[in-house]
């Protein structure tokens, strides 16, 4: 009698803790620490900067097992994606502030030099540089299919380039008298025969792509002291997504750009959209998740320092930059901070994500080349052991 009570007590005794192990499991699956850690690090510049320090815009570049980074220094520098060790530099004077685009082997980028290149990726070689006159602050569009590059340069001129020889196709110049304007530059972006490009007189345009004529324009900010529109337009089905620095997000018909919704937080960096909505970094220091459909606010994370960099996600997390701050992972779905990484002064430019490997490049505000590994932490196998 007493041997099977004995029993009795060792099975309620073995019925609970795997019951208490269970409710354990259950929590701390969803408590799971995320982990960031930095592989490496590198200085972009290949002197120390010691003068005027400059804003580092340019997403680095995946290319093969090299990153391609440009600096607002001295120029574009590759490394290799595992140890950060330099394999060739391209030197543009004045450095490299706005973004770039791969296809290939071929690495299209403008300078502040005045002049847009195609580079090898592989070996650094300029392959042809195109005279623009005027630095290049935001990223190149390349249309895949015609082989046609679309340029913004700061003068408020688009330049359609062929990307094979990088011959002029057409130009489109666009004045503003505007006395204060933020020092920036949208990405075009293409649907159908209509290329949208932001301008820094509070404008949206669409023009037709194979001649550059002007389809249609829309004033988006009228009374505001910046009124430039630098976040690259995001396409959306029939919609399209844009921002004024100083001015509101707007919702827009892509065939007449009439406006949808409005909602009246300014903006300077793209939206990423996903699903049912809309991430959205705005020019007063906050990065909001919208309705897609109304505009309407989910939530808003208070950025802790400066204004929010364009927006990455990672497996169900949202990866930007502060550009007086660190680097932030939220999570989507409430806009809760799972972890950040200091780099020191700042962050502009928008990281970039490797979806295969966890990990995430940046260039800093102090031209330091970051690769970082973050990711979820395992579940110790006993919480007594934690």
């Amino acid at each position: 009698m007493v041997l099977k009570s004995f029993f009795l007590f060792l099975g309620l005794v073995l019925l609970s803790s795997c019951s208490t192990l269970d409710r354990w499991a259950s929590k701390n699956a969803e408590q799971r620490d995320f982990q960031v850690r930095k592989v490496w690090v590198r200085q972009g510049p290949k002197e120390d900067n010691v003068g005027y320090r400059k804003i580092n815009r340019m997403t680095p570049v995946l290319a093969g097992s090299l990153i391609l980074s440009g600096n607002a220094i001295d120029g574009l520098v590759a490394m290799d994606r595992d140890s950060g060790n330099i394999v060739w530099r391209v030197p543009v004077i004045n450095g490299i502030e706005g973004g770039a685009t791969l296809i290939r082997d071929r690495l299209f980028v403008g300078g502040s030099d005045g002049k847009f290149y195609a580079i090898n990726a592989r070996t650094g070689e300029v392959l042809w540089a195109f005279a623009t006159n005027a630095e290049s602050l935001g990223e190149p569009f390349l249309d895949g299919s015609t082989g046609t590059l679309y340029v913004l340069t700061a003068a408020n001129i688009v330049h359609a380039l062929d990307a094979e020889s990088g011959r002029p196709v057409w130009v489109y110049s666009r004045q503003d008298a505007a006395q204060f304007t933020i020092r920036g530059g949208s990405k075009p972006a293409l649907k159908g025969e209509n290329l949208y490009v932001g301008f820094s007189d509070g404008f949206l345009a669409a023009l037709n792509a194979r001649t550059g004529a002007i389809r249609w324009d829309v004033q988006l900010n009228r009374n505001k002291r910046f009124k430039d529109v630098d976040s690259s337009p995001v396409i959306d089905g029939d919609r399209l997504y844009v921002a004024g620095y100083d001015d509101k997000l707007y919702a827009l018909s892509t065939e007449t750009g009439e406006i949808l919704w409005t909602l009246d937080r300014g903006g300077y960096a793209a939206v990423t959209v996903d699903g049912n909505r809309v991430y959205y970094p705005t020019s007063d220091g906050a990065l909001l998740a919208l309705d897609r459909s109304s505009g309407k606010i989910l939530w808003d994370f208070k950025v802790k320092q400066g204004i929010a960099t364009g927006v990455v996600q990672q497996k169900g997390l949202l990866v930007f930059g502060e550009s007086l701050g660190s680097v932030r992972f939220l999570d989507s779905s409430n806009g809760r901070e799972v972890a950040s990484f200091e780099p020191g002064r700042g962050v502009f430019s928008t990281p970039l994500v490797e979806e295969t490997s966890g990990r995430v490049y940046f260039i800093s505000n102090e031209s330091n080349v970051y690769a970082l590994e973050a990711t979820w932490g395992r579940a110790p196998a006993f919480p007594y052991l934690r």
